[in-house]
């Protein structure tokens, strides 16, 4: 049986494993356009409105994939339910569902495996889409990495459809994220 001092120098270094480069990543999204937008993220849930020039921040836990964040207009909710003109979510506010078409999707999976470990372990990756079609103009960064511009419906810099060439961009883990509406 291992001594106490044995068992709690085990303890602490697995605790440093586990939260080693388990951070969660901070999301800022900024609203520059003349009029409301209301983002809204999956999987994490969220939605609320952004007058011009507001920020919100979001933070994003690691190990997550698949994520999405969208700009919404034309909103209208009373408390919970409402509707948006774009980038709708079943008429919620808080979203569990990806938005209804055209929506520019700030896509993005947080500590990824970059292919097998090694030197692409414990990145973020990030895109823009404009596959479901395209509602806002958007910035997208990471805060060690480049800054995607999307401004176009045909945006250059975007996924335009399924088999598009990669636009997929890493970034070192445990970094910060701008999203940018309007740029």
């Amino acid at each position: 049986m291992a001594s106490p001092a044995t068992s709690s120098a085990l303890f602490l270094l697995l605790v440093a494993c586990f939260t080693a480069g388990g951070n969660a990543a901070t999301f800022t999204m900024k609203n520059n356009c003349g009029y409301p937008v209301w983002p809204a993220a999956t999987p994490v849930g969220g939605g609320r409105q952004l007058s011009p020039g507001q920020t919100w921040t979001l933070e994003i836990p690691p190990g997550t994939s698949s994520g999405r964040i969208w700009g919404r207009t034309g909103c209208t909710f009373n408390g919970d339910r409402g509707h948006c003109n774009s980038g709708d979510c079943a008429g919620a506010l808080s979203c569990k569902l990806s938005g209804q078409p055209p929506l520019t999707l700030a896509e993005f999976t947080i500590g990824g495996t970059g292919g097998g470990g090694g030197a692409g372990a414990n990145n973020d990756y990030y895109d823009i889409s404009v596959i479901d079609g395209y509602n806002l103009p958007m910035d997208f960064s990471c805060s060690n990495g480049i800054t995607i511009h999307c401004r176009e419906p045909r945006c250059p810099e975007a996924y335009l459809y399924p088999a598009d060439n990669s636009k997929n961009h890493g970034c070192r883990g445990n970094s910060n994220y701008k999203v940018t509406f309007c740029p």
